[in-house]
C-alpha cells in the first residue's frame, strides 16, 4: 500500500493551505504513518479509496492498546481526520470514513498558576550584577506583561517593538499576527537590556533582528528559557511546577480576576476559539469559592 503521493499532496496542504508550524506538520504526518502501518499488517491489498470507518475504529483499537492515553489518542484521531478532509476536498475520495470516528472524552485540566506575589517574587529574585540576569528579568517580564507563548517570546524581534504606542507585534501559531499591550515597567527593564546588554553583543549573521541573543549572538532556544524559569523558582523558594507557560497562564488569570473582558483576552492571547480561553473563568471560580470559605461568615 502506497500513500506517497497522497502524503506529500497532505504535507504541502498543511503548509500552504492550512500555515501550520513545522512540528504541528509532522506530527500530522506521523498520525497518517501510523494508519498506513497499522493498514499494511491489517489489510496489505486495500486501496486507499477503499479504507472504511470500521479499517479506522479497527486501528484506534490497535493503537489503545499500546496504553496511549486518551488525549494523544484524541491527537491521532484529529489528525487521521485532517488527512480524509484533505481527500475529500481533493475529490481523491467520495465519502469520509472518519467523519463519524468520535474522539475520547478528555477530562480537561487546570493550569497551574502563580498567585501575583509569586510572580513578583520571581520577578524581583534575579541578580542583576549579573549581565544574563538582566536579559532575563526582561523576558520574564514580557512574558508577564504580554502572555506569549515561548516560541512568540524567543521569535521577537527588534522590527515588532512599538515603544512609543506600547504594543508589540507577535507571530503565534499558523503564522497568524497580533498587536498586544506590554507593560511600562516590561518596557522599562527591556530598554535597559537592549542599551546595556545587546548593544555590546557580536551578533551572529541572520540574527541580527531578534531581541533575545545568547552569549554567542544567536537567538535564545526555548529549552534555555525553561531552564532559566526553574532554576529561578528554585533560588526563590517556589516549588510548584512551573515552565514558561505557567506566566502566560498568570497572565490571563490574574486579568480575569481583575474584572477584564474575556473576548479582550482571547484577542490578547491569540486564542482561535473563545472556549479555549474560557479555561480561564473556572480558575477565576476556584479563586473566587476559596476567597467565599475563607472570608464568608456563614461559610
Amino acid at each position: 500500500m502506497n500513500w506517497s503521493r497522497e502524503r506529500k499532496g497532505f504535507e504541502a496542504y498543511l503548509k500552504l493551505e492550512r500555515s501550520l508550524s513545522k512540528h504541528s506538520i509532522q506530527a500530522y504526518l506521523a498520525d497518517v504513518d501510523k494508519l498506513a502501518q497499522f493498514l499494511e499488517i491489517s489489510s496489505p491489498n486495500k486501496p486507499l479509496t477503499l479504507v472504511n470507518t470500521q479499517d479506522i475504529r479497527d486501528f484506534l483499537k490497535w493503537i489503545n492498546e499500546f496504553g496511549l492515553v486518551a488525549s494523544t489518542q484524541s491527537r491521532i484521531i484529529s489528525g487521521i481526520k485532517a488527512f480524509y478532509k484533505y481527500l475529500i476536498l481533493e475529490d481523491i475520495i467520495i465519502k469520509d470514513p472518519a467523519e463519524l470516528i468520535e474522539t475520547p472524552r478528555i477530562r480537561r485540566k487546570l493550569p497551574e498558576v502563580l498567585s501575583i506575589e509569586e510572580v513578583n517574587k520571581l520577578l524581583d529574585g534575579f541578580d542583576l550584577s549579573k549581565p544574563e540576569n538582566i536579559r532575563n528579568k526582561a523576558m520574564l517580564e514580557i512574558m508577564y506583561s504580554s502572555g506569549l507563548r515561548v516560541s512568540e517570546l524567543t521569535d521577537l524581534k527588534l522590527s515588532d517593538l512599538y515603544p512609543e504606542l506600547e504594543f508589540i507585534k507577535v507571530k503565534g501559531k499558523g503564522n497568524k499576527e497580533r498587536l498586544v499591550p506590554v507593560g511600562s515597567s516590561a518596557l522599562k527593564h527591556l530598554n535597559i537590556y537592549l542599551d546595556t546588554i545587546r548593544n555590546h553583543i557580536n551578533i551572529q549573521k541572520g540574527h541580527e533582528d531578534f531581541i533575545f541573543l545568547n552569549k554567542r549572538g544567536a537567538k535564545l532556544s526555548r529549552v534555555m528559557i525553561f531552564m532559566i524559569i526553574k532554576d529561578l523558582a528554585i533560588s526563590v523558594g517556589i516549588h510548584k511546577n512551573i515552565s514558561p507557560h505557567t506566566f502566560r497562564h498568570s497572565f490571563a488569570t490574574h486579568l480575569i480576576e481583575g474584572g477584564a473582558d474575556l473576548r479582550a483576552i482571547q484577542e490578547m492571547l491569540g486564542h482561535e476559539s473563545i472556549t479555549t480561553t474560557e479555561i480561564y473563568t473556572h480558575l477565576d471560580r476556584d479563586f473566587l469559592k476559596q476567597t467565599i470559605t475563607q472570608f464568608h461568615p456563614r461559610s
